[in-house]
């Protein structure tokens, strides 16, 4: 087995942030909102869809 290269900890000295990155925290994220659909059908995970059982998407 070869030895695991170790991973950098700190970056080089001469790095520059961007200004787009920031320190703030994450947002937390907001409850989904239930619709009514008048079909009944709820979209499931990556905008699938489920009839008679099947996932269908469009």
């Amino acid at each position: 087995m070869e030895k695991a290269i170790p991973r950098a900890t700190k970056r080089p000295a001469t790095f520059a942030r961007p200004e787009h990155w920031s320190t703030d925290p994450a947002p937390q994220p907001r409850e989904a909102e239930k619709r009514d659909d008048p079909d009944g059908l709820d979209p499931t995970r990556f905008g699938d869809w489920e009839r008679n059982g099947i996932a269908i998407d469009f």
